[in-house]
């Protein structure tokens, strides 16, 4: 293994390319990497039950002679010993087995059997207990027995028999050392980390299990402990290097002309956050320093205008701005808003997307390349090879958890000068981001949070209705069309094929045009050619279509005030952001709008949580912290984990306290101990701090 990394000088453990190999499968690729590979459970082979009192439904050890061995062929085949000790008897019964063990577990043989006790036919029983055969008296184990997660190729003892290796190697003495400076160790009180580690991987007897399992054991806190801060001592870093780069400085030395003539020709005033949340952009964009800030707002919160506003202090400057969406409808939408208010500004704004004819595409790479273009909107085509800004002060990022870290970092690479000077970036997101994830995994950006909706908004009324009661839906539509009003109708998610969605949707689409005879129904999906798909937008909005059936490519940034009815089907299917983005979509006028969310029976129990929060809650930061809570950071951060380390030990929501102390200790760490900050990144992180810079 790679012995300059394991923490320690010394000679490194010897294993054959192929063990290493299945080790990397695990995230195994030093000595430390081993000594953290925590056991995932514990069994407790240290006591030893009598048959008759074992309590049932939980795993324990008991011991006795096997009395009777046979093979049963009904109901299925299946090997069934009688284990009896002097308290009584049990089943074993092993429903896969070799011809071996039928030899093995011959009468009069002596076993130790762990597993679960529960009640079958034939009285207790044990269905394939983890099995030994064992001479009388012989000891029990002297620590409880660590259960590792493993990969194929590479079974509990090998790797057990490694992990025993690293941690009792005499060449690698220094692995375990502390790397907590011992004023904090003595002020947290917290105990050793060597100690810790041992006390994990081999637990003597007394230790209650239930507080290893539920990792709420001193030496589970310490190592999780040790993880947050490895976690903040690199994002702090990060964030000082960020500091110590250099970008334009877009001051106000213009006293802002074209904002106030923007603002002017506004139908409405900015809210009291959106105004606070400006100032703090503001600042930043005046500083020498990047600018790298996640501006968040619940759906309809109004972040383009504070985009926009962002992108007038870069033009004012004389740098152009550059605004990347995830998807062509959200670009698109963005290019025609940014254009109605920019263009009598006197600025000129490009749209640049994959589908763009090659002409098209041309004349927009040389508007953006000679200057002339001061505003760039466009997806992930923006940061391509061919694509060069004349003078990039700002990228601003739209859903910005939709993008991977690469091209996050693409886009800002777009705008550094040869001077070195780097462009500000402002990523915005609707998808509220909880506290404790906030705290831990974008502790390297500056938050701003637009946290009041704007005026006149009406609330968004939920209801779950169940599959059978689709007539009740239609008559629904149909009052609502006669009305006036404007209707969505969202086929469901089905992500295992494109191309199966696409299916739903066209099936959907002439379902409901035999059904609204006399209405006009649209269809936008995914694999519609970019014209038509805006085309189609385009007649929505301008009310010649009345009910629009859409697979969740509007899911973000569509914007139609007179839709004030949304019916999502299969809602069960959806995500819990990805619901309340879609309700978003409605409620954008005066009217009371409503969201019926058409579900299937059975739910699941997961699917009827989902859906009480969502039709119970609106605020989009309480259904993002039920959300965290119902599925763990790893998939609601999206695609902002592309290749950013996750952890593995501590619980964001069982974990707060430990990681506010984290975040005190990482500036003190900075400050005061550089040293051991950096020994302890390596030790925790190694090669994967890359990726937190972004």
């Amino acid at each position: 293994m790679d012995s300059s990394t394991s923490g320690s000088g010394d000679a490194a453990l010897a294993v054959s390319q192929k063990v290493q190999e299945k080790l990397a499968r695990l995230g195994i690729c030093r000595e430390i990497d081993l000594a953290l590979h925590l056991p995932i459970r514990y069994e407790d082979e240290t006591h030893v039950f009598p048959i008759e009192h074992a309590p049932q439904g939980r795993v324990v050890q008991v011991e006795g002679v096997i009395v009777h061995n046979e093979v049963v062929l009904k109901p299925r085949r299946q090997l069934v010993c009688r284990v009896e000790d002097r308290s009584g008897s049990l089943c074993m019964r092993l429903l896969n087995f070799y011809g071996s063990q039928v030899k093995a577990y011959a009468v009069g043989k002596r076993v130790r059997l762990l597993g679960e006790v529960r009640h079958g036919f034939f009285g207790a029983e044990m269905v394939h207990p983890k099995c030994r055969i064992v001479q009388e008296n012989e000891p029990l184990a002297a620590a409880m027995t660590p259960v590792y997660a493993v990969t194929a190729g590479l079974p509990q003892k090998t790797l057990g028999k490694l992990i025993y290796q690293v941690l009792h190697y005499p060449q690698l003495t220094g692995l375990l050392d502390e790397t907590l400076p011992e004023r904090i160790v003595r002020h947290y009180q917290l105990p050793g980390f060597k100690n810790s580690i041992l006390a994990l991987h081999h637990p003597p007897p007394e230790t209650p299990v239930d507080l290893l399992q539920s990792r709420g054991h001193p030496a589970w806190q310490r190592v999780k402990f040790d993880e947050l801060l490895a976690q903040q001592l690199s994002m702090r870093l990060h964030y000082r290097q960020r500091r110590s780069r250099k970008a334009p400085q877009l001051d106000h030395k213009h006293e802002h002309v074209l904002r106030s003539r923007f603002l002017a020709q506004l139908e409405f005033n900015l809210t009291a956050a959106q105004e606070k949340v400006m100032a703090e952009i503001s600042r930043d964009l005046a500083s020498k320093h990047p600018m790298q800030r996640l501006l968040q707002g619940d759906v309809g919160s109004g972040k383009t205008i504070v985009a926009a506003m962002a992108a007038l202090q870069a033009i004012e400057n004389g740098y152009q701005a550059a605004i990347m969406a995830p998807t062509e409808i959200l670009a698109e939408q963005h290019f025609q808003k940014l254009s109605a208010w920019f263009v009598p500004l006197g600025i000129l704004v490009v749209w640049l997307s994959g589908s763009q004819k090659k002409k098209d595409k041309q004349s927009v790479l040389t508007a953006i390349e000679s200057g002339a273009a001061m505003l760039a909107v466009g997806t992930h085509a923006l940061f391509q090879e061919q694509v060069s800004f004349y003078q990039l002060g700002l990228a601003i990022i739209d859903e910005q958890h939709r993008f991977g870290v690469h091209q996050r970092l693409a886009l800002r690479m777009k705008g550094m000068q040869q001077s070195g000077i780097v462009p500000h970036q402002l990523m915005m997101s609707a998808t509220p981001i909880p506290r404790t994830l906030s705290m831990s995994y974008f502790a390297d950006l500056d938050v701003s949070i637009i946290d009041e909706l704007p005026p006149g908004r009406s609330p968004v009324v939920t209801k779950l209705v169940a599959g059978n009661r689709r007539n009740e839906v239609v008559a629904r539509i149909l009052q609502a069309c006669r009305q006036g009003k404007q209707v969505y109708w969202v086929c469901p998610l089905i992500e295992e094929s494109e191309t199966l969605q696409l299916q739903t949707a066209m099936e959907t689409y002439e379902t409901l045009c035999g059904i609204f005879s006399d209405l006009k129904v649209g269809l936008v999906h995914g694999r519609l050619p970019a014209k038509e798909k805006t085309d189609m937008m385009a007649q929505f909005k301008q009310g010649e279509i009345q009910l629009l059936v859409a697979t969740t490519v509007i899911e973000v940034g569509v914007d139609v005030p007179n839709a004030s009815l949304m019916v999502i089907e299969n809602a069960e299917r959806m995500g819990l952001s990805q619901l309340h983005q879609l309700r978003g979509r409605v409620g954008r006028g005066a009217d009371a709008s409503v969201c019926i969310l058409l579900y299937q029976q059975p739910l699941s129990a997961v699917a009827r949580k989902r859906l009480k929060i969502i039709f119970e809650h609106t605020d989009g930061f309480e259904i993002a912290r039920q959300d965290l809570h119902l599925r763990g950071p790893g998939e609601f951060l999206g695609a902002r984990q592309s290749g950013m380390p996750m952890l593995r030990f501590a619980d964001l929501e069982q974990d707060g306290a430990l990681l506010t102390a984290a975040q005190s200790v990482a500036d003190e760490m900075l400050n005061s101990y550089p040293e051991s900050a950096q020994r302890h990144i390596q030790r925790w992180l190694g090669d994967k701090t890359e990726y937190l810079r972004v």
